[in-house]
């Protein structure tokens, strides 16, 4: 009860720090903001019967701090060396903005996100992914700007998402891997405007939380867990599948829309050759998605009898109806269109 008590203290302070953060007019409120983000998301991280877990909270602590140094230096160097509206002027708004990057683990700074991930329970794992990126991304749109700096970084998280995800076994790295490349397209979203960013954030928020709770409810954190049929049944590996190619951005499914949206309006800021790089790195991310899917739905697994079963009467109807609407809330969306 004492451990439930204090998660939920830390919770409700981590939120408070996120929206302290992006509803502050001043950057040392900005930066008091994700300070307290990250002093109630420690925390959360430790585990008394897993040192791996501690291990992983000390890294995340270490290089959180360094990231919140280098945004209070650079906020101080911009107030007393530049004037007024110097979010114009290419210097501190990168050095601004690499702190921010620093924060959410996109590349050139993600080395320490998929370590941390990977010894970290599954809710750990949403909020890393999700809450932790929301009050960075909207400080980072303050200063943002159509600059090479930024496109060099959208292209090469979509690299590094591509490349990291390609032979991993860990499930909790492949979704860290999955949000380096979501964070390119994130960012392509926050340069044309921030409702497009909203818009792609809460869908991948979604499709991330159904994957999660799946992972969770099934106890999986291996992709050979995924192989054995006495460990999983056909159909929930089915739901499981088909959110995944959602989050992969599959046309039929809701995953596509955000980045349909984001494809549109790059390209009507004359930015094709950057979408056509985007869209054909991504099609390296779907295939990797897909040889786990084909090889788990068809491989025939040779496995031990005694192999523990799971209660699937767990599985609640409304992760089913959430896997429902990210299969076929495209089809609604596209019929909504038509219609207004």
């Amino acid at each position: 009860m004492t451990n439930n008590s204090t998660k939920l203290l830390f919770l409700s302070t981590t939120m408070m720090g996120t929206i302290l953060s992006f509803s502050s007019n001043s950057w040392l409120g900005v930066w008091m903001g994700l300070e307290i983000n990250l002093l109630s998301f420690t925390p959360m991280l430790t585990n008394n019967k897993n040192m791996m877990m501690n291990q992983s909270s000390i890294k995340y602590f270490i290089v959180q701090a360094m990231a919140s140094t280098m945004l209070l230096f650079s906020i101080l160097l911009v107030q007393m060396k530049y004037p007024m509206g110097w979010e114009s002027e290419m210097i501190p708004s990168m050095m601004i903005s690499s702190s921010l990057l620093l924060k959410i683990g996109a590349p050139p700074f993600h080395f320490w996100f998929p370590e941390v991930m990977s010894a970290m329970n599954w809710i750990n794992c949403f909020m890393m992914m999700t809450w932790q990126k929301i009050a960075p991304m909207m400080v980072l749109s303050y200063c943002i700007k159509m600059e090479m700096f930024i496109l060099a970084i959208i292209i090469l998280s979509i690299i590094i998402g591509v490349l990291g995800g390609l032979n991993q076994t860990s499930l909790r790295q492949l979704m860290a891997y999955s949000s380096i490349s979501h964070l390119g397209w994130m960012i392509g979203a926050l340069i044309v405007s921030e409702n497009i960013w909203e818009l792609y954030f809460i869908i991948y928020s979604l499709l991330s939380l159904i994957l999660v709770l799946l992972f969770k409810q099934m106890n999986l954190f291996f992709m050979n867990q995924i192989y054995s049929s006495s460990n999983m049944k056909t159909e929930i590996k089915f739901m499981m599948f088909l959110t995944l190619l959602s989050l992969g951005g599959l046309p039929p499914f809701i995953g596509f829309l955000p980045k349909w949206i984001v494809i549109q309006s790059l390209i009507e800021n004359n930015m094709t050759i950057m979408v056509v790089i985007m869209v054909v790195l991504t099609t390296i991310t779907l295939f990797y998605y897909i040889r786990v899917s084909f090889s788990a739905l068809i491989l025939s697994y040779k496995e031990n009898s005694w192999l523990m079963k799971i209660n699937y009467q767990k599985l609640s109807f409304m992760l089913s109806t959430a896997v429902m609407i990210s299969t076929l809330g495209f089809i609604l969306a596209s019929i909504l269109t038509l219609m207004f």
